[in-house]
């Protein structure tokens, strides 16, 4: 299998870690450089100590473009467009944004939710991966907008481990702060509700609807756990159909019969979903790692995509299920 020169540009952190952890045992990937001005000149090893014996990587703060086939960008939101600015690649170079920079398809990127926008992914230069919220709410919504079951606000909670805070240190990422505590945050207010309602516009025109978005901080490292729901006065058994005709060619997301639980998806890169009917509303249970699937898990899957090989490349992992 022919090797992809590719690089990553702001690894040091949660997601550039995960990206490393992928990308080293990658068959088609060749990793010639990561980038970090925080941590140059130290071996990948001494920030990233989990992957001793897997990689002699250091890191640079050099920015090398020529001959560089894909690019993972993980820098910190509001960087980005700078950064390419400074650094222009070639047109042929295939860029992955993990930032929030380019989610509105501006500046010819394509937004990277493969299980909507494979098409388009198969043939972009530039992909923005979406965010972790928006992932998981997406993909536990995106068949009853396409259908069009949805007449009325949509009920929203989520909660999401320590990780989704990033690496840099914060009141509310610290150990004493998250252990036995939840707490909310950007009540009806997340960043993610953009791209969320964009993708929906595109899935379906006419869809206006709130969605009433409550994000929680958890007392767990990592995953996402999202439930949603809206008055349905269809069959449960009907939905479940649906839901497992949209999601047949998309080999990371799953409807499940059973009740399902976070650590089925942490440390995979499934979105793993399940739907019940109470009360005229339509339920859904959305799991996903939000380091994974969330993020460098799926940032690795649009590659997969964007070069032309099998989805699931790379990424075959299994859940820690205890």
């Amino acid at each position: 299998m022919k090797k992809i020169k590719t690089a990553i540009i702001g690894a040091a952190g949660y997601t550039g870690g995960e990206l490393l952890r992928l990308l080293v045992y990658h068959p088609a990937c060749e990793l010639v450089y990561v980038h970090s001005n925080s941590q140059k000149g130290k071996k990948v090893t001494e920030v990233h100590p989990d992957l001793i014996g897997d990689t002699e990587l250091v890191f640079t703060d050099k920015v090398e473009t020529e001959g560089i086939e894909a690019v993972f960008l993980g820098l910190p939101h509001g960087e980005t467009k700078g950064f390419l600015e400074n650094h222009p690649f070639s047109p042929n170079t295939v860029i992955i944004d993990l930032s929030t920079d380019f989610r509105d398809e501006s500046n010819g990127f394509v937004y990277g939710l493969p299980e909507v926008n494979k098409t388009k992914i198969k043939n972009a230069k530039k992909i923005a991966n979406p965010g972790c919220f928006a992932t998981g709410i997406q993909l536990a919504l995106a068949p009853a907008i396409a259908k069009g079951w949805v007449k009325d606000t949509i009920q929203i909670s989520g909660i999401t481990g320590s990780t989704g805070a990033g690496k840099k240190l914060a009141e509310t990422s610290h150990f004493s702060y998250r252990t036995g505590n939840m707490s909310v945050y950007k009540l009806f207010t997340h960043q993610h509700l953009k791209e969320i309602k964009q993708t929906f516009g595109q899935l379906n025109p006419v869809f206006k609807q709130d969605l009433l978005f409550v994000p929680y901080r958890g007392n767990f490292s990592r995953g996402i756990w999202i439930t949603a729901y809206f008055p349905f006065e269809g069959d449960l058994d009907d939905a479940i159909k649906v839901y497992k005709d949209f999601y047949q060619d998309a080999p990371f997301t799953h409807v499940s019969d059973q009740d399902i639980d976070m650590k089925q998806a942490v440390n995979t890169n499934k979105c793993i979903l399940h739907l019940q009917k109470e009360n005229g509303q339509l339920v859904i249970y959305s799991a996903i790692d939000n380091l994974l699937k969330g993020a460098s898990g799926q940032a690795v899957q649009n590659f997969n995509i964007a070069f032309g090989l099998e989805e699931t490349t790379g990424l075959n992992l299994k859940s820690i299920a205890f």
